[in-house]
């Protein structure tokens, strides 16, 4: 080869090295950061927001700069609520995409699902959904309620004069773990109350289950011994049909109350809510709370939802779990910064008795040890506009029990983070 072809193919190879260099450089400028719901399937009405409210909150933190200097490069997959998939899509986001964090889940049968997986790879996963307890992996931080920061309340304001003053009890939920766990949490509080086995009646249906018709007649029949009150788990697509149903047979909420731990705003968006006026939802979070933090965050999703073209954007709303996923990415972020890493261990060890001013209008502090936040409890009544009014509130924040005092043996459980079994 001639001296000039040599030095041209120098040259080029330089240029293309040097275009390698900058590519790689480029990559390593960004934090990847992994979001795993469901955006098909019967959990997608209630996951696909969440997907959403990561996106949007993982842009108000580039905006600011992102984390130590480094913008946060959001990686969606879709587990299409297959709980084996949520499993292989975890492992997919921390060996293949290498992300520093993964924020996602619905329903305990995914989280339990991918734990294994975070716990082999030492991931870090942010859970922002209400749930059974009875769980304190040190590779989950857990955003949304424990029973005792919404399932006990809400029964307890249930028997109260305020809240009825019910007798009865139809436990309805669907039918995996979730549900099973907190109604036998449940059903022993009620025993501690004086409430008899015959007063409770436990039910549950699949995923996906449509046909409420012959639910909703045995919760009429049961309530003619006494006054009654529903507590319903139901997950997913299937609260349409059961909210249906209740209309149909003009069930009111004077006559027999529902109260929902799985039911918000964003699942009454496509229901007329007129019939369920004066239904109960019990959570940490309602759109309908007046804050200046929250007006803010309802402006900024319903601009984003806009602005994006979301469906249903012009009739956006927020959620629970949307503001605990809100919450969550930005203790991450706080943690991650003040461990100038994205290291999951030295996050873990920041993220320890972090705080942040949340839409709820109170100050939510991550637990020192047992890996949850301090939260609020809220009882919202359903209105006409799909809205929810707080009837009842806890003064302040109520530190998790995530081994729950009405399971034995659960008072010689460690109360501190430990990998599962």
């Amino acid at each position: 080869m001639k001296r000039r072809s040599l030095i041209k193919a120098f040259t080029l190879s330089a240029s293309i090295a040097a275009m390698g260099m900058t590519w790689t450089i480029q990559a390593a400028e960004t934090i990847k950061v992994g979001i795993l719901h469901s955006l098909s399937g019967t959990m997608a009405i209630s996951e696909t927001s969440l997907k959403d409210m990561a996106l949007m909150t993982i842009d108000e933190i580039n905006a600011k700069g992102g984390v130590n200097g480094k913008m946060l490069e959001p990686v969606v997959v879709d587990p299409a609520s297959n709980w084996p998939l949520f499993a292989e899509k975890g492992r997919q986001l921390l060996t293949q995409d290498k992300v520093a964090v993964v924020f996602g889940c619905w329903t305990s049968v995914s989280r339990k699902s991918v734990l294994p997986v975070f716990e082999e790879l030492n991931g870090l996963l942010f859970y922002p959904v209400q749930y059974e307890g009875e769980e304190m992996s040190p590779n989950v931080f857990y955003t949304g309620a424990a029973p005792n920061q919404q399932a006990i309340p809400a029964v307890e304001y249930l028997m109260s004069e305020e809240g009825g003053s019910a007798k009865r009890y139809f436990l309805l939920g669907t039918d995996y773990v979730y549900p099973r766990t907190t109604n036998k949490i449940l059903r022993s509080f009620l025993h501690s109350k004086g409430v008899a086995d015959k007063d409770i009646e436990e039910v549950y249906t699949p995923f996906g289950h449509a046909d409420y018709q012959t639910i909703v007649a045995n919760i009429k029949k049961f309530s003619a011994g006494g006054k009654t009150a529903v507590i319903s788990t139901v997950n997913g697509d299937s609260n349409v049909p059961f909210y249906k149903e209740l209309a149909n047979q003009g069930l009111k909420a004077t006559d027999v109350p529902v109260v929902a731990f799985s039911v918000g705003e964003e699942e009454l968006r496509g229901i007329d809510t007129k019939p369920l006026v004066g239904n109960l939802a019990a959570w940490n979070y309602f759109e309908s709370v007046e804050n200046p933090a929250n007006k803010k965050f309802v402006a900024d999703w319903k601009a984003y939802a806009k602005k994006h073209n979301l469906p249903g954007a012009d009739k956006a709303v927020t959620n629970d779990p949307m503001e605990a996923t809100y919450v969550g990415i930005h203790m991450w972020a706080q943690a991650a910064e003040k461990a100038k890493s994205t290291d999951v261990d030295k996050v873990r060890e920041a993220l320890a008795g972090q705080t942040f001013a949340a839409p709820s209008g109170y100050t939510l502090t991550m637990d020192k040890t047992n890996h949850h936040l301090h939260k609020p409890v809220m009882i919202g009544e359903i209105q006409a506009d799909g809205q929810f009014n707080v009837v009842w509130q806890t003064e302040g924040p109520i530190r998790a029990q995530p081994w729950s005092p009405f399971i034995d043996g659960n008072d010689k459980k460690p109360d501190y983070a430990m990998k599962s079994n």
